[in-house]
């Protein structure tokens, strides 16, 4: 039998416009900033744009415009507030190539993720709190729920459109303003936001868009005038965060870093689960907090599971996150690229054996050939920490106590998935998981009515669902 070449099917670059600059988004207008920094494109390391690096008195600027922009957003009748959370819902479903195309050039995802996952789910977010707007006081939260103020976001880079609507769709809805800082190496579908923000007549001050690195970030959350800090990162970080918050009357949701396991039974659809297995993990390069990265099979199935998983590995395509063949784009930075491979140089080093599909990666940029480690034991460093890329452990397990044991042996507790055709033994384990979010015969699957977050050290409070609006309100 003789398998069918892919051709490549770029999508075009020229689809979207890139300045070669970018300033600061303050009080509706861009402006610049003291010092700049340079944003790259990870699958080749050419520069996309130069970017505003704000520091201490650009973040007092943003502040003082959402301060100033909150006496009459917050005064707005939800249903006003409401039009324009729609009209910005609307003009990102209008734009949302341009925003596709941004999005993997200045990430790494592939086109086909950005496209049909990523841009879906940013507009629905801001249709979904529009319709909240005017229904606040339905919501369980009080009968007379109140803005707290400014909100001080600060987002990773591995969703930065997504986690922007989580973060500024809710906050807007419930009456409050914004200064968000968006990472480092991914500010460029930011900015494009606020352009959209000003396309939709957003009133200046509403949401004000700071650039920068740690330090930007460390400004904002530390800023007197900030009411309310959301944050999505590591865990490290928030920790510093929480700590710096502690005693300032600020109220604060952290969704941070996980380990999910995600467990397989022996009556589980084998290639069902198999594709859950590829998405839990390799969907978005591994870069998901609530990425599946740890595999617990039962030992009676193991070895048929993984020639299968073997299989289907072997047929995914690594390469241009343009091309909208690609299954796995680039890893978004250089100390990214280092960390994933550190570890995975560890894992074998302890005594895990590493297997990889043949596949060619490109010259230029970051690139990382989707792995497995099998032999693994809850000893090895790889089965502890968060890898964030595409690297996955198997660990076996016996019975289903066995399973919970190992899947909850972890600090971490913001996702986990579970297969089986047994309805009943898919409820008695998840009621005894310990994980924000779990998944039955499926994973990674996101909707703006669902919460979402953690437990332990991945972090507290929710995000998305009627949930998602208790934190910005008093």
């Amino acid at each position: 039998m003789s398998l069918f070449e892919y051709a490549p099917a770029p999508e075009s670059r020229s689809i979207v416009e890139l300045a070669p600059s970018y300033g600061l988004f303050i009080d509706g207008e861009f402006g610049e900033a003291k010092d700049t920094f340079k944003t790259i494109n990870p699958a080749d390391e050419q520069v996309l744009a130069e970017v505003a690096l704000a520091g201490p008195e650009d973040v007092d600027r943003a502040v003082a415009a959402a301060r100033r922009a909150f006496e009459s957003w917050s005064a707005l009748p939800g249903s006003e507030r409401a039009k324009y959370l729609f009209r910005i819902a609307r003009i990102l479903q209008e734009r949302s190539r341009e925003l596709a195309v941004l999005e993997s050039l200045d990430n790494g995802k592939p086109i086909k993720e950005s496209r049909d996952v990523d841009l879906p789910l940013v507009a629905a977010h801001f249709f979904y709190y529009a319709g909240w707007a005017d229904k606040l006081k339905y919501a369980g939260l009080g009968p007379d729920p109140r803005p707290l103020g400014v909100a001080g976001q600060v987002i990773p880079w591995n969703f930065p459109l997504l986690m922007l609507a989580w973060k500024i769709a809710p906050a807007l809805a419930t009456g409050n303003t914004v200064v968000l800082k968006p990472a480092e190496t991914t500010p460029l579908s930011a900015l494009f936001f606020a352009d959209v923000c000003r396309q939709a007549d957003l009133p200046p001050g509403v949401v004000n868009i700071v650039t920068g690195a740690g330090d930007t970030g460390r400004y904002l959350v530390e800023h007197p005038d900030v009411n309310k800090v959301a944050f999505t990162g590591s865990t490290e970080v928030g920790r510093q965060i929480a700590r710096s918050v502690a005693g300032t009357g600020k109220k604060l949701t952290l969704e941070l870093g996980g380990k999910a396991a995600n467990i397989v039974f022996d009556d589980a659809p084998i290639d069902q689960a198999v594709e859950g297995i590829v998405n839990g993990i390799f969907f978005n390069q591994g870069h998901v907090c609530c990425a599946g990265s740890r595999l617990l099979v039962q030992e009676s199935i193991a070895s048929s599971l993984l020639d299968a998983l073997k299989r289907r590995m072997a047929t995914l395509r690594v390469g241009d996150p343009l091309d909208k063949n690609t299954d796995i784009g680039a890893i978004n930075s250089r100390a990214q690229l280092d960390r994933i491979t550190e570890l995975s140089e560890i894992g074998a080093g302890e005594g895990a054996e590493r297997w990889s599909p043949p596949c060619e990666l490109p010259d230029r940029g970051f690139w990382f050939a989707p792995t497995i480690f099998t032999g693994v034991t809850q000893a090895h460093r790889i089965a502890r920490e968060e890898i964030f890329g595409p690297v996955l452990s198997v660990l076996t397990f016996r019975t289903p106590a066995e399973a919970v044991e190992k899947a909850n042996n972890t600090p971490y507790g913001l996702s986990a998935g579970i297969w089986s055709e047994k309805g009943s033994r898919i409820l008695a384990v998840a009621d005894q998981l310990r994980a924000g979010v779990v998944w039955a015969n499926t994973f990674n699957k996101f909707d703006p009515t669902s919460p979402f977050g953690g437990y332990k050290e991945s972090g507290y409070g929710r995000e998305g669902g009627r949930h998602g609006l208790e934190a910005y309100l008093a």
